[in-house]
């Protein structure tokens, strides 16, 4: 019996350190509330980046960018890295330009963004445009 208790003693005292330990590296959990504003403005980055996508299916669209040289899956990819401001400002353009000319409007704004893209060495689209690194 005397054995037993002194064993137990041992094994508490070992579990009594494990649990300090446990609860030193645990971090707490912290719960904000989401404004309505924050949670709209989520859901129309997601609509401004769904109606961009569904762009690109155009057969017109489709056509310009591969007579330029550009790949459909580079351009998926840029609308998808785009930022909130980035994505926000393109479709205030696309709303300010009248309706024959937002197709040539909206390849000519992606080539410059991949342009410049392709200067800051993020992305290595045009072969012929160095980087400034």
């Amino acid at each position: 019996m005397r054995t037993i208790r002194t064993y137990l003693r041992q094994v508490s005292f070992v579990m009594a350190i494990l649990m300090a330990f446990a609860t030193v590296w645990a971090s707490p959990a912290v719960a904000s509330v989401v404004g309505t504003g924050e949670l709209l403005q989520e859901q129309q980055v997601d609509l401004d980046r769904s109606s961009l996508l569904s762009m690109l299916e155009q057969q017109e669209v489709k056509d310009k960018l591969a007579e330029m040289g550009v790949s459909q899956a580079d351009v998926e990819e840029r609308i998808n890295n785009l930022t909130p401001q980035e994505l926000a400002q393109f479709e205030q353009q696309l709303a300010d330009d009248p309706a024959g000319g937002s197709v040539v409007g909206i390849i000519v704004l992606f080539l410059l963004v991949f342009v410049v893209t392709d200067i800051l060495c993020a992305t290595n689209i045009y072969p012929f445009i160095n980087c400034i690194r």
